[in-house]
């Protein structure tokens, strides 16, 4: 029996090594989980360009918004195992959705596992979050926002890419932690959101570096703080939250390929180890510092460490908050 065992699992094991070896020989579809305009599209098309060039074999990106994620990652979840369907996960979906819709008991929970429906491949790259307000707000910085916000309470409106996303969870931490009354508007992707807030619909968001720094260098928007700990090199003279007045705050938006349960072992592994190869590529790099991102480039294990200290970090932060989806 140990013998057969034995042949079995080393022929498993050839099988598994020779997928990997002609992987792809098809398309592969990277889904993004929001509409395009943001953060998220820039990333996966960057990604997906490199590794098109890389491996010879076309990647494709699908946008599928809705849901806060939810639509796209079910799907995902139960896409064929193969390696011909990635999924762009996000700070939101595998680590801030789950807590937010266990706030609200009213609410389904969200049709997909985080832990055990995906296989983490690679971290892909980070965002920093910044707040930004139109340039018709008067306030140059955070103090004053938050000064401007405690004497008008309730009439500031703040756009979000969508009710539970990133953007949504970091200006609800802001409130929190500064006591400020403003609004929540949201809206079905960063594009859309940022039309309005361009034109003065509303007046504030919080969102990754990408769609935000074209119209910050423009004049149409004012950065006002950055969530990460240290300032950016892409804002030079923006103060971090903590900075300005409010020590041990940190919001930044990271994405990440993930894949559905049972992809093989061998097939993970090759992408993992080309993802890594194409955002340490000069092409990439430099795409992503234009605007502010990090590229990074892990190990399956090493992401999937940094997923679980991300739902314990935020979810704690869903707790304190009291955010919910509605």
């Amino acid at each position: 029996m140990f013998r057969v065992l034995a042949v079995f699992a080393t022929a498993w094991g050839i099988a598994f090594s020779a997928q990997a070896q002609t992987y792809p020989n098809k398309v592969v579809r990277l889904v993004v989980p929001f509409a395009p305009g943001g953060s998220s599209e820039i990333i996966a098309r960057t990604l997906a360009h490199r590794l098109s060039e890389n491996l010879g074999q076309q990647f494709i990106v699908e946008n599928k918004p809705g849901g806060g994620g939810n639509i796209a990652m079910q799907e995902v979840a139960r896409a064929e195992p193969d390696g011909y369907t990635l999924m762009l996960g996000h700070v939101g979906s595998l680590a801030m959705n789950p807590p937010m819709f266990a706030n609200n008991p009213a609410m389904k929970k969200p049709p997909y596992d985080a832990n055990k429906d995906f296989i983490p491949v690679s971290l892909v790259a980070v965002v920093p979050n910044i707040f930004v307000v139109n340039a018709g707000v008067p306030a140059k910085d955070l103090k004053e926002f938050v000064a401007l916000a405690r004497a008008k309470p309730g009439t500031i409106n703040y756009g979000s890419a969508g009710n539970g996303s990133a953007g949504h969870l970091a200006f609800e931490y802001l409130k929190m932690v500064t006591g400020i009354d403003i609004v929540h508007v949201p809206y079905k992707g960063t594009g859309p959101m940022l039309t309005d807030l361009i034109a003065g619909q509303t007046q504030a968001t919080s969102a990754g570096t990408p769609p935000l720094m074209p119209h910050v260098k423009s004049g149409k928007l004012r950065a006002i703080a950055v969530g990460t700990p240290q300032r950016i090199a892409a804002l030079p003279d923006v103060g971090t939250v903590a900075q300005q007045g409010y020590p041990g705050f940190e919001t930044s938006q990271w994405y990440g390929i993930i894949v559905p349960a049972k992809t093989p072992d061998g097939i993970v592994k090759k992408l993992a180890d080309e993802i890594a190869k194409a955002t340490k590529s000069a092409e990439v790099t430099e795409r992503f510092r234009i605007d502010g991102t990090i590229a990074v480039g892990s190990t399956p294990s090493e992401f999937a460490e940094f997923i679980l200290k991300e739902q314990a970090r935020w979810g704690e932060v869903v707790r304190k908050s009291g955010v919910k989806v509605e």
